[in-house]
């Protein structure tokens, strides 16, 4: 009994008088919304004749609210920034004329592979949020959301002698040797470059 840690009874003896059955229900509705946030930095390697992007560092700094256990959230945070890599250079879901997928097998459906994948760094801020008694934010989501801006922005700079313009992912190397050589299609860019 909270307040008189003298008082108890063995869970055995509950769970006899109950009939052998035990049931219990609580629930906690938080005033307000929690945002947890973040910063990730990608430093990529582009070969301008294939268009291959090649991730060679990935940071990722969130704050979560208060961390719980470090080695769980750095995983989910790695996790997430994987798949978000394989959205950034990899992974579409691709429908031909009458709708019907086409790249709905691992035949055609591309991901990354652990030779794809850089280490990822993470590293945890930690100011708790003011809405639980536990000071936690959110973390499943803070890797995931963030690599695609992230890499087609290095890759932009990568590119800006070329005058290359990120508009999408994912950035197969098709699409990057496209724009590059779209860059060097247009006259003033061209002479920027010469």
């Amino acid at each position: 009994m909270k307040g008189a840690p003298t008082r108890s009874i063995p869970i055995a003896e509950v769970v006899a008088l109950n009939g052998g059955l035990i049931s219990a229900r609580g629930e906690f509705v938080p005033p307000g919304v929690t945002f947890a946030s973040g910063a990730h930095v990608a430093v990529v390697e582009v070969d301008p004749w294939t268009g291959t992007v090649k991730v060679l560092r990935y940071v990722a700094a969130h704050d979560c609210g208060r961390v719980i256990n470090p080695m769980i959230v750095e995983g989910q945070v790695a996790g997430g920034v994987a798949q978000g890599i394989g959205g950034a250079l990899f992974e579409e879901l691709v429908y031909d004329d009458s709708g019907q997928l086409v790249t709905g097998s691992f035949m055609d459906y591309l991901l990354p592979r652990a030779t794809d994948l850089p280490n990822i760094e993470v590293y945890h801020a930690e100011s708790p949020s003011m809405s639980n008694p536990l000071g936690i934010k959110g973390v499943g989501e803070a890797g995931t959301v963030a690599p695609a801006a992230v890499i087609a922005g290095a890759v932009e700079d990568a590119l800006a002698s070329f005058g290359v313009r990120i508009t999408r992912c994912p950035l197969y190397p098709w699409v990057v040797a496209g724009l590059i050589a779209d860059g060097l299609l247009v006259p003033s860019k061209q002479a920027a470059i010469g």
